[in-house]
């Protein structure tokens, strides 16, 4: 990975942890957070597709 990718995941990560502690817990505790699962995600395989290509 790059270091830009690096940081964009670190940064989506921070984020995810933002959404998680900003939970009230009074509609189950649950956080939808599956957007920022999905942005990971495609930065990762994104990493190693161009890794397979070289």
């Amino acid at each position: 990975m790059t270091t830009w990718e690096k940081a964009r995941v670190a940064g989506l990560v921070a984020r995810m942890a933002k959404r998680g502690l900003a939970d009230d817990r009074q509609c189950g505790g649950r956080v939808h957070q599956r957007d920022l699962e999905a942005r990971i995600d495609r930065i990762i395989d994104g990493a190693k597709k161009r890794e397979g290509k070289s």
